[in-house]
């Protein structure tokens, strides 16, 4: 029997091991391994990542609440509008063009902020300033110390923001969130509320997307619950992604893969808590999003504010996080040195994660290192890992690089859990308990989601 809302009564999360699945997840991990070793022997990377990709079904399979009620209509035309935007954007010479235009242009803009970095902070605001003055100081070897994180790479999140916050005023966001929540509503039968969440999510923060449905929350289904969690946890905000853009990160690859990873995000989210209920929601779309600021002026302004906020705490989570990796590292080296091993916290994930890493079509000289910044992003933060990732550009191979920034763009990590429990929880008290039971599910389903996107870039690379 259908329920209209989901807050009286939460959905029990099943176990989801059964003998009868165990035995056909069995069977089909047997032969994923099997045509992964044909793989790895024949060196065929396209096989890699189609053996890759149905392992990471299986593994959203096994951990579904209810396997049964899996919608294959929405799993496949998940998976089919992610092939068809990668198709368009990677294989097609319009598409190439298009997004290498878009690319330039995001360039082009983060080149504003440095502008007024400069006029505040000077030389030291001005990535090409600082690094001829480096490099006149210290040589060749000065050019590695062009960019200061501080005075260069926070001044691009206060813009950023500043900038999407007159988009919002003028009404320009809403209408590109529209037009992504009615495709996802059409063909992977959505709710409304859901749909948009997913859409905000792809420019919006994982505590600023699910503002623009905030008047639905407290009656979600605890399906729709799950993709609103999932969709923050697979996507990043704008004013993040300006950063990793100046870590090295091609601004293209970003952008696509923050847009392939919407789909990505329901049929993971529809996997690992299928809907058994009516939404109320269901067959509509209606974008309800406050407007506070009385014109232009003012909307920069809190955008400028929301921005250094969001820059200050993104400076001191790194300082914090960089060092307490150092910490560990001292310590597994201490341990390691007892028992005449090398260890460190980057040597640990690699050995991990570095299967996951090939899985995508990652060759396997580079999956040791390409698995440690998977790693890296679950423990930590994607931060941490994009600022790992953009050095070793030159030292990896380009398809390994590339299938690393898709695998790593998303907010999915641990203290992602606490920071939906907070956010998302003081816009609806009432679903804070469904909200903790739904945490380790909803950052794996967008683990997973990111690995989809990844897995099918390295099949088309």
């Amino acid at each position: 029997m259908n329920e209209t809302t989901a807050s009286s009564a939460p959905v029990p999360l099943r176990s989801p091991f059964e003998y009868r699945d165990l035995v056909v997840l069995g069977a089909a991990a047997a032969l994923a391994l099997v045509a992964a070793v044909a793989a790895r022997a024949l060196g065929a990377p396209k096989v890699q990542a189609i053996c890759g990709l149905f392992v990471i079904l299986g593994v959203a399979y096994a951990f579904s609440s209810n396997r049964r009620a899996i919608d294959r209509r929405t799993v496949a035309w998940g998976l089919v509008l992610q092939v068809v935007f990668a198709l368009l954007v990677l294989k097609t010479t319009a598409g190439q063009r298009t997004f290498a235009v878009l690319g330039d242009g995001i360039n082009r803009l983060l080149g504003f902020a440095g502008i007024g970095a400069s006029f505040v902070f000077g030389p030291l605001g001005d990535k090409t300033v600082w690094g001829r003055v480096m490099t006149s100081a210290l040589g060749e070897g000065g050019a590695a110390y062009a960019v200061i994180f501080a005075f260069q790479v926070l001044p691009t999140i206060i813009f950023i923001a500043a900038l999407f916050a007159i988009l919002y005023y003028f009404g320009v966001m809403q209408l590109i969130v529209r037009l992504f929540a009615l495709v996802m509503r059409r063909f992977m039968r959505a709710s409304g509320a859901e749909s948009l969440n997913v859409a905000a999510s792809i420019f919006m923060g994982q505590t600023e997307a699910p503002l623009t449905i905030r008047p639905y929350l407290p009656s979600m289904t605890y399906s729709e619950l799950m993709t609103v969690m999932t969709s923050g946890m697979a996507h990043i905000s704008g004013g993040i992604m300006a950063a990793y853009i100046l870590f090295g990160i091609e601004a293209k690859h970003l952008l696509t893969a923050v847009i392939m990873t919407a789909p990505g995000t329901l049929l993971m989210a529809k996997m690992f808590v299928p809907e058994t209920q009516t939404p109320l929601t269901m067959g509509t779309v209606k974008l309800e999003v406050e407007k506070t600021d009385v014109n232009v002026i003012d909307a920069a302004g809190r955008g400028t504010g929301e921005g250094l906020h969001l820059a200050l705490n993104v400076g001191a989570m790194l300082i914090s996080f960089l060092a307490l990796v150092a910490l560990v590292n001292a310590l597994l080296g201490w341990l390691g040195g007892t028992i005449q091993v090398d260890l460190s916290l980057q040597r640990v994930f690699g050995w991990v994660f570095a299967p996951v890493a090939w899985s995508m079509g990652v060759p396997w000289r580079d999956a040791p290192t390409i698995g440690n910044l998977l790693g890296t992003r679950m423990v930590l933060n994607e931060f941490v890992a994009y600022s790992q990732l953009g050095p070793l550009k030159d030292a990896l191979d380009p398809r390994s690089f590339t299938i690393a920034t898709f695998a790593l763009c998303g907010f999915a990590n641990f203290s992602s859990i606490g920071i939906q429990i907070g956010g998302i929880g003081a816009l609806a008290p009432n679903r804070r308990h469904d909200l903790a039971r739904l945490g380790l599910r909803a950052m794996l389903a967008g683990t997973l989601a990111n690995f989809v996107t990844a897995t099918i870039a390295g099949f088309l690379l």
